[in-house]
């Protein structure tokens, strides 16, 4: 998820951090200047206190702090381009505090990190140790080790294998412990079953030699989340690569054409919604859209 990119793009990703701390900025200052004159006309000192308060929500968190120094001093910046990245932060800022989901972790995890403040974005990466190296450079990012049962060289024999299993199919579709599911994600971390996932940032893991295992998973799998989704509204699942034809044909036939919202580039953002309820599902029906 690397690559040398000239230093004007990098000062452009550091903006766009920089227009969220100086936003939060000046906002606090005008929380500030109300409580001020809060306190001069009714004398209360409490109505400062108040705006302190709520001013510190706007504040720049660590994390923030040092995404803006490594991206305005490395040379080595995001894989996605600005026009991909801004679908995402677009959501984000609606959105955050958010929990964000991201499939893989490479030298763009401090800036989705930073870009969902007070949130909770959890990165899952294959690469053993790629894992070690970014975790200890940034410590800070909350991150597991995993490992998926499936191959690239496998993705057309899954493809037509899952419509012959009923626990794959999306009436009684599942995750935690679904073994007969090959295109379910098992023996995960129990943080990515217990939460409920707001974002999915697909960019991994790794989908270019036979070996690899491949994007299958990760997609089903978030298409799964999405239609179990309790909470009201959309679940908002970004695939990067989309020009590579395994990406391309598993989001058709999982994510939905139909729930696709933009794109840019290489990036595809669909906007899913739960089932609802007290809807009508056959039981026997395979397809997802």
């Amino acid at each position: 998820m690397n690559t040398l990119i000239p230093s004007e793009k990098r000062w452009i990703i550091t903006s766009v951090l920089l227009a969220g701390l100086v936003g939060g900025a000046l906002l606090f200052t005008s929380f500030i200047r109300a409580a001020d004159e809060t306190l001069f006309l009714c004398s209360t000192a409490s109505a400062k206190s108040r705006a302190v308060a709520a001013a510190a929500e706007y504040e720049a968190t660590p994390i923030q702090l040092q995404a803006i120094v490594h991206y305005a001093t490395s040379t080595v910046v995001p894989q996605q381009n600005m026009a991909e990245i801004s679908i995402s932060f677009n959501i984000l800022k609606k959105l955050a505090p958010a929990n964000f989901l991201v499939f893989g972790l490479g030298r763009d995890s401090l800036m989705w990190a930073s870009l969902n403040p007070r949130g909770k974005t959890l990165f899952l990466e294959e690469d053993l140790e790629w894992f070690q190296k970014v975790t200890k450079d940034s410590p800070f990012l909350r991150a597991h080790h995993v490992r998926y049962r499936t191959q690239l060289q496998q993705a057309d024999s899954l493809l037509r294998s899952y419509k012959k299993e009923p626990s794959c199919y999306p009436a009684k579709s599942y995750l935690r412990g679904n073994e007969k599911c090959k295109l379910a994600l098992t023996g995960l971390p129990d943080e990515f079953y217990d939460t409920e996932w707001d974002l999915l940032m697909v960019d991994a893991p790794k989908g270019y030699f036979a070996e690899a295992p491949g994007r299958m998973a990760a997609i089903f799998s978030a298409a799964v989340m999405a239609r179990n989704r309790k909470k009201p509204g959309v679940t908002h699942v970004f695939l990067h690569d989309v020009n590579r034809r395994v990406e391309k044909t598993f989001a058709e036939e999982f994510l939905c054409r139909k729930y696709r919202v933009n794109a840019a580039g290489r990036l595809w953002h669909f906007a899913i919604p739960p089932v609802a309820a007290n809807a009508t599902v056959d039981a026997g029906d395979y397809r997802f859209c």
